[in-house]
């Protein structure tokens, strides 16, 4: 949603006249902020479709609301394309169901779609690696993704994705596609919504701003294979006997679900002996709020994922947000490049886990340099080729190139 959100405004400037279908959000049970709808172009046409509500659909298995709501968009699409003439169909979510239609409206209306593949549809990566792959519920939900999106990417006019691995991946899946344009187009940020946090005079959330600490935060999602990451940082302070009692370590908006009950790092902390010095709050703050309180914060962390191509969208923001940086991210990762780039920072790289007594060591010194320079990641320009605009012009140019490409 956000990478779509951000661009919208831009569109027409590149010659784009944007309708967008959406769920309406009373059917969406996830965390809201009504200011986002004021960062929207003015007299943008937005159509909201219903979905089957979760409190039944949850009896039958199906929770995605992009499940719920398939038939609701094929019903709002039909409608829009028989009355209206659209040059393309542009599918921004990580929501994958809804894209299976773009194949059935290019059949029904001869329309081009595009999907921008924002994270896998068909993921493999947890196959052997964790334990909810013995779950039932995992292989239901693996085998549906599998056939829908065999079902639809052959028929793609295009992909854009922000990672290579993506794009190389379908391609190597699927034949068809080695004569489909694809372009990698990372995330962006819009500094206009730091301008929106000013207005509104929007405060942290969660963290102790007056607790006499180095207040070190992270923002997003965890997943288990960032569990590793985590704790290789810690144990490397830990045996190194860092001075963890003059910081503080909050890990906020871990979970992806309201209310989950789950809480991966504060687990870890306990197993390490370090509670005091770390907090997990796994609901999500609204997205202004998240910005409010990574400007507040000291210290910016990420951890990677084991996964190599897993592409953290979140970094942009912490960019934008003028505090320094550590990180810690699979060499391959597209993440790396962007902060060496933009001086925001310093990334450890890894390639395996094989040798976690050196990585510690490691980790460690990048971890003890950073601290002492960390007062140089503060100040640059917030002007970069990430911005919200550049990702706009990407993707309509990329929009016109599909175009003409169907009329050779």
């Amino acid at each position: 949603m956000q990478r779509i959100r951000m661009v919208l405004p831009y569109m027409q400037k590149y010659g784009w006249l944007p309708t967008v279908i959406c769920v309406d959000e009373q059917y969406i049970n996830s965390f809201k902020d009504d200011l986002l709808l004021t960062t929207l172009p003015d007299g943008l046409e937005i159509i909201r479709v219903a979905a089957y509500p979760e409190k039944y659909t949850r009896k039958l298995g199906l929770g995605s609301v992009s499940l719920r709501s398939l038939l609701q968009f094929k019903k709002a699409g039909n409608t829009l394309l028989e009355t209206n003439k659209y040059d393309m169909v542009f599918f921004s979510t990580s929501l994958h169901h809804v894209c299976a239609l773009g194949r059935y409206w290019k059949k029904k209306y001869d329309v081009p779609f595009v999907i921008d593949m924002q994270d896998p549809w068909r993921n493999d990566f947890r196959i052997g690696k964790a334990k909810q792959v013995s779950t039932l519920k995992f292989w239901i939900a693996h085998s549906i993704n599998k056939y829908m999106e065999a079902y639809t990417m052959p028929y793609a006019d295009g992909i854009i994705s922000v990672s290579r691995a993506y794009i190389d991946t379908l391609k190597k899946r699927y034949n068809s596609l080695n004569n489909v344009l694809s372009r990698v187009i990372t995330f962006g940020a819009a500094v206009s919504d730091f301008d929106v946090v000013e207005k509104h005079n929007i405060e942290p959330g969660v963290i102790d701003t007056g607790n006499n600490k180095i207040n070190v935060a992270y923002i997003g999602a965890i997943t288990p294979f960032f569990i590793p990451i985590i704790r290789l940082f810690f144990e490397s302070l830990l045996e190194h006997n860092f001075k963890l009692e003059d910081y503080h370590f909050y890990f906020i908006g871990t979970s992806y679900v309201k209310n989950s009950g789950v809480n991966m790092v504060a687990d870890l902390a306990v197993d390490l002996g370090i509670s005091e010095h770390v907090t997990e709050v796994p609901d999500r703050l609204p997205y202004f709020k998240s910005l409010a309180t990574l400007k507040a914060s000291d210290i910016l962390f990420i951890p990677g994922s084991l996964d190599k191509e897993y592409n953290a969208s979140k970094v942009y923001n912490n960019i934008l947000a003028a505090r320094p940086i550590f990180s810690i991210f699979h060499k391959d990762s597209s993440i790396i490049p962007v902060i060496e780039k933009t001086q925001s920072g310093v990334a450890y790289s890894f390639e395996h886990l094989n040798a976690p007594l050196k990585m510690k060591n490691d980790i460690y010194r990048k971890w003890v340099d950073f601290i002492r320079e960390k007062e140089q990641y503060k100040q640059r320009d917030t002007i970069f080729d990430f911005s919200a605009e550049k990702k706009a012009e990407e993707i309509t140019d990329f929009f016109g190139q599909v175009l003409n490409n169907r009329t050779i």
